[in-house]
């Protein structure tokens, strides 16, 4: 039988050989990293809105709290957008005559809806509850980031399924106090002492709700306090410091961001690592 291919054909077929395994590990290489860019995911990328709202202008410097806008956000799966009539609250009274607010007006005028475009999008086959999310402890920020630091909103997150599951599996460093959830610059002070009774109200302090005391000694631990100095104030102090949670809501003390989450997670029920492992806990 005569030769098909000639000698000279051998290195070739010898480079093809390697290349293909090389071309098709980085062809998925590529495809991951092309699902997981901004461009797929739309992440830190402004949507254009019919009016140019900032939540840098109405949060941060106004001090609008998010839940005069977004009503829903602890009752329902929808935060809600706000309706015409709250924009107009204010704008009555300010700004009334100017340009860049005329859709407001005439949305206003004419009751009809202004049109906002969504700006995070989930997939359609997920259903994600705005209130179970805000009522386990989980602040505004960890998936909308410092918004009120954005002169236009924009997606801070991918909203990939990798990135909430990474959350459910370690929700520990996402975890706040309820008294927190809608404090966007809020950060936890570490060292830090946080004296709780109940996990709701600390204990025993002259009329202080919530008092954090710093800085944090172990020397605390284990001992009755009499005394708390805190910027240059007096506070007294009755029950026992210690360094585990108590079912029976003795005081704790927190030295740490995911000591405090771990003890929120207990609190608020979130379900752990081994409570994720399929599927069907959500998708049944």
């Amino acid at each position: 039988m005569p030769q098909i291919f000639p000698k000279s054909l051998n290195p070739i077929s010898r480079i093809l050989l390697l290349a293909l395994p090389i071309f098709a590990s980085g062809g998925g290489v590529t495809l991951a990293a092309f699902y997981r860019s901004d461009y797929t995911t739309g992440r830190n990328m402004v949507v254009e809105q019919p009016i140019p709202f900032s939540h840098l202008h109405h949060v941060s410097q106004l001090g609008i709290d998010c839940r005069y806008c977004h009503i829903s956000v602890e009752t329902s799966g929808y935060a809600g957008i706000p309706p015409t009539k709250t924009c107009m609250n204010c704008h009555q009274q300010m700004w009334t005559g100017a340009d860049i607010l005329a859709p407001v007006r005439k949305s206003y005028v004419n009751d009809i809806p202004i049109e906002w475009n969504k700006v995070h999008n989930i997939p359609h086959y997920t259903y994600f509850n705005h209130s179970i999310h805000v009522a386990k402890g989980v602040g505004c920020v960890s998936c909308h980031a410092r918004i009120d630091q954005m002169p236009l909103v924009y997606q801070s997150k991918t909203l990939l399924m990798e990135w909430c599951l990474d959350c459910h599996r370690n929700p520990e460093k996402n975890l706040r106090p309820k008294s927190e959830i809608y404090n966007l610059p809020w950060q936890p002070t570490e060292p830090q002492l946080v004296v709780k009774q109940k996990f709701d109200s600390v204990t025993n302090v002259e009329s202080v709700k919530d008092r954090v005391v710093t800085p944090y000694t172990p020397e605390y631990e284990a001992k009755t306090m009499n005394d708390i100095i805190d910027n240059g104030k007096k506070y007294t102090v009755k029950e026992t410091v210690c360094s585990t949670i108590d079912n029976d809501g003795e005081p704790i003390a927190v030295t740490s961001q995911m000591e405090l989450g771990r003890m929120l997670k207990d609190k608020y029920v979130v379900r752990n690592k081994a409570a994720l492992t399929n599927c069907s806990i959500c998708h049944r």
